[in-house]
């Protein structure tokens, strides 16, 4: 039996509950997993329903059958093949630790996607990359080409049938067009001391605060740097007795996590925007489980 989702973004009303559960009742699938949210502030309903097929509907047929429920909540909705894998494309420059993390992760099966090329405007990643047998793209970015330089980097995300980007600690701020291009669609990472400390080394500026917690953001990518949707967040406790190098180390693991979280929530369609802010709704049952444990 295929297992398939389905994501719902309505207006509340009455009934929405009752006429998806029905409709996939009356169209053989049999609901594995169910989350919903209303949002009384915004008047907002959302919705993911985890299922499996088990008369053979697919897709298509699945898609058509539902329009009518479509216009009658004025709903935007998706079915997803949760066995189809999200095609990524990773940018990172020097710093790699969320990157081999994700590499890691993608080669036992940790994280349901597909890495399909990795852009740097540094070569130090490229063996790594290569060596994983991912196709690597090194795109120079200056003030001078900086317009040349994304039409490139959109040419591999379109070449590639990428469905995401992911900033891996990419250390270029994107422009507008090209956030505009992918909205939704582009995760970034970085530590949580914004805005307190700006600029270069942060985790210097809070060891000299006596900062006691070091924490990590993944949020989607908008013209505002640094200030889109949040979509996950850690932290680790720090004490007096650690070092600036200890804070560095410390806020990298975390950020690693934290990354790999938000991605495993998109690729798994639990994540919708709302305004400003952001539904992630909990995992389905063995979401989590690898091909290779141990």
């Amino acid at each position: 039996m295929t297992q398939y989702c389905l994501t719902v973004t309505c207006p509340s009303a009455r009934g929405i509950i009752a006429a998806i559960s029905t409709f996939l009742a009356d169209h053989g699938c049999n609901i594995t997993d169910s989350s919903q949210f209303d949002d009384l502030d915004t008047g907002q309903f959302f919705m993911r329903v985890a299922f499996v097929s088990e008369q053979g509907a697919g897709l298509t047929d699945l898609e058509a059958a539902f329009a009518p429920l479509i216009q009658q909540f004025a709903m935007q909705a998706a079915f997803h093949d949760e066995a189809q894998k999200m095609k990524v494309v990773v940018m990172v420059s020097r710093f790699g630790h969320c990157l081999n993390d994700l590499l890691y992760r993608v080669r036992i099966g940790a994280l349901p996607v597909e890495i399909v090329a990795v852009i740097s405007n540094h070569m130090d990643y490229q063996k790594a990359v290569v060596n994983a047998d991912i196709p690597f793209h090194c795109i120079k970015v200056t003030k001078e080409n900086k317009p040349d330089a994304e039409a490139a980097i959109m040419k591999v995300v379109e070449d590639s049938g990428a469905d995401l980007i992911v900033l891996a600690r990419y250390m270029q701020i994107l422009s507008d067009e090209m956030c505009q291009k992918m909205p939704g669609r582009i995760i970034n990472i970085h530590h949580s001391f914004l805005p307190s400390f700006k600029g270069a080394n942060p985790y210097k500026q809070a060891y000299a605060r006596g900062v006691k917690l070091i924490g990590a953001t993944s949020h989607y990518v908008t013209a505002n740097l640094d200030e889109g949707p949040i979509i996950e967040q850690d932290i680790v406790r720090v004490t007096h007795a650690q070092s600036p190098t200890d804070y560095v180390s410390l806020g990298r693991d975390v950020e690693a996590q934290v990354l790999a979280r938000a991605i495993h929530a998109h690729a798994h369609h639990r994540v919708f925007l709302n305004g400003n802010k952001t539904v992630v709704v909990p995992a389905s049952p063995n979401a989590y489980g690898s091909e290779k444990m141990g």
